[in-house]
C-alpha cells in the first residue's frame, strides 16, 4: 500500500487580503481590502496620543504668534518716533498754507505758524527757502510752550541810539517824528550835547533855563514827560521824548519844527 502522503496545512500570513465584490451594473469590481487585524497608519489613535498633540499644539500656538505682535508694536513706535521729529524745509514757492495741507497739519497755516513763530518772525507770509519748519507731534510740542519773550534791544550810548530809543518809545504812545526831524533840530538846540543850558534868555532870567538836547524848560518838560523815561531833564532819552510830544501837541510833530520853538 503505498505511503499516504501527509498533508500539511499551508501557514497562513497575518495579514489576509479579501476580495470585495461592488456591484456596477453587469460587472464585478474586485478591491483588495486590508484585514482589521492590520489596522495601524490608518486607524484610530490611542486617546493618550490625541491629548498630548492638542496640548503641544496650544502649547505652540502663542510662541508663533508673539513675534508678529513684537514687530507691530516696534513698527508703530518707529513710526511715532520719525513723526515727533519731522521737520520740513522751506523750498521756493512755499506759504505756511500749502505746507500745512501737504502735511494735513491740524489747524492748519495758523497753528503751524504759531508752532514755528519764533523760526518764522512777525510775518507769517514771508518764509524764506531752507527754513527749517517743525511739522506733526513736533509742531504741537512746539506749539505747547510758551513763546519766548524778544530780547529787547540795545541802543548805543551816543546821539544815534538816543534818538533811536526816543522813536521806540514814541511809537508806543503814539508820538509822531522822524529821526531826521528830531536829529536836525536836536544839532540846532544843543550841538547833540545832553548837558546843554541857555542860561541868558528870558527863560533864565526867569529861574527856568532851558535844558538839555532839544532846550526843554523843566516846566514843560513835566507837562509832556512821556511814562516809561527818565524824571530828570538831561536824560537824553526823555528829553527827546517830551519835546517831541510837547511838539506834537503844538505843531503836530517835530519834523514841522525848523527853529526856535
Amino acid at each position: 500500500m503505498p505511503r499516504q502522503g501527509k498533508h500539511r496545512r499551508p501557514k497562513q500570513h497575518w495579514i489576509t487580503r479579501k476580495l470585495a465584490v461592488a456591484g456596477t451594473g453587469g460587472a464585478a469590481l474586485a478591491l483588495p481590502l486590508i484585514s482589521a487585524t492590520t489596522a495601524g497608519a490608518t486607524g484610530t489613535q490611542p486617546a493618550s496620543l490625541v491629548k498630548a498633540s492638542v496640548e503641544k499644539a496650544v502649547a505652540v500656538k502663542p510662541a508663533a504668534v508673539k513675534p508678529a505682535v513684537e514687530k507691530s508694536a516696534a513698527e508703530k513706535a518707529s513710526v511715532e518716533k520719525a513723526a515727533a521729529s519731522l521737520t520740513y524745509s522751506v523750498v521756493g514757492g512755499d506759504t505756511l498754507s500749502k505746507i500745512a495741507s501737504r502735511h494735513s497739519v491740524s489747524g492748519g497755516w495758523q497753528a503751524l505758524y504759531e508752532a514755528n513763530r519764533n523760526v518764522i518772525g512777525a510775518d507769517p507770509s514771508v518764509i524764506r527757502p531752507g527754513l527749517k519748519l517743525s511739522i506733526g507731534a513736533a509742531a504741537r510740542a512746539a506749539a505747547a510752550k510758551p513763546a519766548a519773550k524778544p530780547a529787547a534791544p540795545v541802543y548805543a550810548n551816543n546821539l544815534d541810539g538816543w534818538i533811536r530809543q526816543s522813536l521806540a518809545v514814541m511809537a508806543k504812545h503814539g508820538i509822531p517824528g522822524s529821526y531826521n526831524g528830531i536829529h536836525r533840530n536836536v544839532m540846532r538846540e544843543s550841538s547833540g550835547n545832553p548837558l546843554a543850558i541857555n542860561n541868558w534868555d528870558i527863560n533864565a532870567q526867569n529861574g527856568i533855563p532851558s535844558k538839555g538836547l532839544l532846550q526843554v524848560i523843566d516846566p514843560t518838560f513835566r507837562a509832556y514827560h512821556v511814562p516809561g523815561t527818565s524824571l530828570d531833564s538831561y536824560d537824553p532819552v526823555a528829553n527827546i521824548t517830551a519835546a517831541c510830544n510837547y511838539a506834537a501837541a503844538r505843531y503836530g510833530s517835530i519834523d514841522n519844527v525848523n527853529g526856535a520853538y
